[in-house]
């Protein structure tokens, strides 16, 4: 008993450690409990949960736009092209994951605030009792290693005859975070999960209506622009 007194204690982990500790917990811990703990915690911030958005989602369309780009150049060199303008794609592929992958991570970020303010809205409409802050602190603390993750299993598709496995792969885990999130919307407002699951898929059931909407909006204009080029044509 004495020893186990006199026995100096840890700190907790604070900085990266303490991100790595929140994203394992929230990823391999998959229960309503761990989301409630995560969104009550001290350090649960609005600014931290945009930052490991955008950090994940940096690393995620960075390497990519890097396996896109090595993909277009590989369809080139098996191309009629050669070898023709070959240096050029390459350099150019580089600079475009350098200087898209930020803008991409913005807008990812932008994206992930507005998704999360309407899930929690939502959520309110239920009864949850969570605040938007606490929603995307837990939901970040899913995101940002799946992105991780995402972007190895992106590495790993590019390779040739097994990259069809690799998406398998990456289809079960995009299943897993979304059962995670719904854990998470439920542990953070405190409800059933027939509102986490509302809260969470209407949403995403708007946008597909909307998006529905306007190509159907579209498709007059876009015939009649495919018309003219064919009658353009000799």
């Amino acid at each position: 008993m004495s020893e186990q007194m006199n026995s100096p204690m840890l700190p907790p982990p604070s900085g990266i450690s303490e991100w790595f500790s929140v994203w394992r917990d929230a990823v391999t811990k998959p229960n309503e409990q761990t989301y409630a703990r995560i969104a009550l915690a001290p350090n649960a911030k609005l600014t931290t949960a945009l930052l490991w958005i955008f950090l994940g989602s940096l690393v995620n369309f960075f390497l990519a736009s890097l396996v896109q780009g090595a993909l277009m150049r590989q369809m080139m060199q098996n191309s009629n092209f050669g070898l023709q303008g070959f240096p050029e794609a390459a350099g150019g592929g580089l600079i475009a994951a350098i200087c898209g992958a930020p803008v991409a991570a913005i807008i990812s970020v932008v994206f992930f605030a507005l998704t999360t303010g309407v899930v929690q809205l939502i959520a309110k409409m239920f009864g949850g009792r969570g605040t938007f802050d606490q929603l995307a602190y837990a939901l970040a603390a899913i995101l940002a290693p799946f992105y991780l993750v995402s972007s190895l299993i992106t590495l790993l598709g590019a390779i040739p005859y097994v990259g069809a496995c690799f998406g398998i792969v990456g289809l079960g885990v995009g299943l897993y975070v979304l059962v995670l999130e719904i854990m998470a919307v439920k542990g953070v407002n405190q409800f059933g999960w027939g509102q986490a699951i509302a809260s969470l898929l209407l949403p995403v059931f708007a946008i597909v209506c909307c998006i529905s909407i306007a190509v159907v909006a579209a498709l007059p204009a876009i015939s009649e622009v495919f018309n003219s080029i064919q009658q353009s044509l000799p």
